[in-house]
């Protein structure tokens, strides 16, 4: 929990986000969807190694070495599309203070 104090010195008001959390945001989905593609990418040639080595040296060590690798590469890639989803959720979640609010103005009548 924040105290209000550890808000203070960051320069926000109790209950406002800070401004830079949107650009923040913005750049961690960016390198999140970059690490995916490496992710897949790796995953994709391990998968093909641990199948030709799997195919030509039915249990060597190259092969569960490729396994073992295949499986860090899944888990990496699955870890990275859990955090994009759940940071493009958030972003959506949050309200845009763009402008203030429209309030209906009553004619006054005297």
């Amino acid at each position: 929990m924040i105290r209000p104090v550890d808000r203070a010195d960051r320069g926000t008001r109790l209950g406002m986000a800070p401004k830079t959390d949107h650009l923040m945001s913005v750049r961690a989905a960016r390198q999140l969807r970059r690490a995916r593609t490496f992710y897949v990418a790796g995953a994709l040639l391990w998968a093909a190694a641990a199948a030709w080595t799997g195919w030509t040296h039915p249990g060597s060590r190259q092969m569960w070495v490729s396994v073992l690798l295949l499986a860090v590469f899944t888990g990496l890639l699955c870890t990275a599309s859990l955090w994009l989803r759940r940071l493009q959720a958030a972003t959506r979640n949050r309200l845009a203070h763009h402008a203030a609010p429209r309030r209906l103005v009553a004619s006054r009548q005297a």
